[in-house]
């Protein structure tokens, strides 16, 4: 099915390249993906961020994204802030506009002083002038929900204010809604608003532009420990729950999150799955051309990743698993190679040490292009405690790559449900260990998951994807507005 004839628009809190872990590249490749589905005649939809950064970090990432082949367009990447003192988005001429915020912010403000007591972070353009003045809401989880007065300023000072966060984003959408309409001469053109932040979507529950639809998509869990259909719910998602209805769709990632909502809350018809894929190899690396006994894992260390888990089943293993037949060598064959960062690398070098695995386990920060190495390695390993999807497992899937990993809500049950890789209870570190040992052990076990993995890929493949994406966005334009 093709995408209806409409103005596209991914929103996101923040796209920035290494961090968020698979929300930034799930987002990335959602749009690429539409722009491949023959989005707005192939350039897709329009990518729009509201972090407060300078212009040129956000350059920056533009940049990096197109290296990545993330980005085809930087000029279809747009930022608030970028926006808010007069620029224009990337690849267009900027207007000269007076020192002082832009003439839609301006227009936006009403007439108003900033909290008392309350501290504020001035926001300049890039020649140094103020632009806004943003409450710091230090310590609260729930900050965006304030309703504290956003400065606007002039070229003599502040001359109004917005309503909070929510006021400012929305009036930013307005005006990037009424320029796509006044650019393709159609003031009620529709706009399809693809909301990828939980945050935003809560912001957008007064969004009421005519012919504006917002399809929320969901990336994780909504779930507190221990993640199953009934545990009691994430207090952020318990609050998001209270409004979904005012949404036009609902995109969820797998089919199992989607009947344990309907169980609790009901069925809507706003429902919609839409799995995120991976492009599938054309041809699969056999398991006896990989590197045998290399293990690898792609995710943020982060608690929730629960990569200690992985070390220490790791550990165990390694007793088990055959000698190396290199010569001169009796070291174990096989080794851990951790990709990615975060805040958890202190406390897992202490573990390495105390488990005396230096040399067995790498911590190898980082690495941008890190999926290449599932056509090498013998297979992916996870061990998160919670997932929405768990984009790693398509990937690995569509390099032909057996998984292991816990069995968690709600995405590796889904990904592996054809095959591909073994499942194991959530947080059982000795049947961890005992099926790495196993399919480590079992070159032929290797080869027959590594093809189930790439059939599992190519059921999966972007085409269905985006049809159900597109059919999703055509129930929602077909029926009036939720707001």
């Amino acid at each position: 099915m093709r995408f209806p004839d409409a103005e596209y628009l991914v929103l996101s809190s923040r796209l920035v390249p290494g961090l968020d872990g698979g929300f930034t590249i799930a987002t990335m490749q959602r749009a690429r993906h539409m722009a491949a589905a023959g989005v707005d005649a192939g350039r897709g939809p329009w990518l729009l961020t509201v972090d407060p950064g300078a212009r040129a970090e956000h350059d920056a990432h533009r940049a990096e994204f197109a290296r990545l082949g993330l980005l085809a367009d930087p000029a279809r990447m747009r930022n608030l802030f970028d926006e808010a003192g007069g620029a224009a988005p990337p690849g267009v001429t900027a207007s000269t506009e007076a020192a002082g915020a832009a003439a839609w912010l301006v227009a936006a403000a009403r007439p108003g002083a900033l909290a008392a007591g309350l501290p504020y972070r001035t926001v300049t353009d890039a020649a140094g002038h103020p632009v806004i003045d943003l409450p710091v809401i230090a310590g609260d989880p729930d900050w965006h929900l304030s309703t504290a007065p956003v400065g606007v300023w002039g070229p003599e000072g502040i001359i109004g204010v917005l309503e909070g966060f929510g006021g400012l984003y929305r009036a930013w959408l307005s005006h990037v809604v009424a320029r796509l309409r006044a650019a393709a001469r159609d003031p009620e053109r529709p706009v399809v608003v693809v909301c990828e932040s939980r945050q935003l979507g809560e912001l957008l529950v007064p969004f009421a532009e005519p012919g504006v639809r917002i399809v929320h998509t969901i990336h994780t869990a909504h779930t507190e420990p221990p993640h199953t259909p009934d545990a009691p719910l994430n207090p952020l998602w318990a609050r998001w729950f209270g409004i979904m209805d005012a949404f036009d769709a609902i995109v969820w990632p797998t089919p199992s999150q989607a009947a344990a909502v309907a169980a609790r809350f009901g069925a809507r018809d706003t429902f919609a799955i839409v799995p995120h894929p991976a492009e599938p190899a054309a041809t699969r690396v056999p398991a006896a051309a990989r590197t045998p006994g290399r293990v690898i894992m792609l995710n943020r260390l982060a608690p929730g990743k629960r990569v200690d888990h992985a070390i220490r089943a790791f550990a165990a293993a390694l007793a088990q698993l055959p000698v190396s037949v290199e010569p001169g060598t009796q070291a174990p064959a096989a080794r851990l190679d951790i990709y990615g960062d975060g805040p958890a690398r202190a406390q897992l070098e202490a573990l390495i040490d105390e488990l005396g695995l230096r040399g067995r386990v790498h911590l190898l920060g980082h690495v941008p292009e890190a999926s290449s190495e599932l056509d090498d390695a013998a297979l992916l390993l996870l061990t998160t405690a919670f997932e929405g999807q768990g984009l790693v497992v398509v990937e690995a899937l569509s390099h032909g790559c057996p998984v292991i990993s816990y069995d968690v809500g709600y995405g590796p049950h889904d990904m592996l449900a054809g095959g591909g890789g073994v499942l194991v209870p959530s947080g059982d570190l000795e049947a961890l260990g005992v099926a790495l040992v196993r399919v480590l052990g079992d070159e032929r076990l290797r080869e027959r998951l590594g093809a189930e993995a790439l059939a599992a890929a190519h059921r999966m493949d972007i085409a269905s994807s985006m049809s159900a994406l597109a059919a999703a966005v055509a129930r929602a334009l077909a029926g009036p507005t939720r707001r």
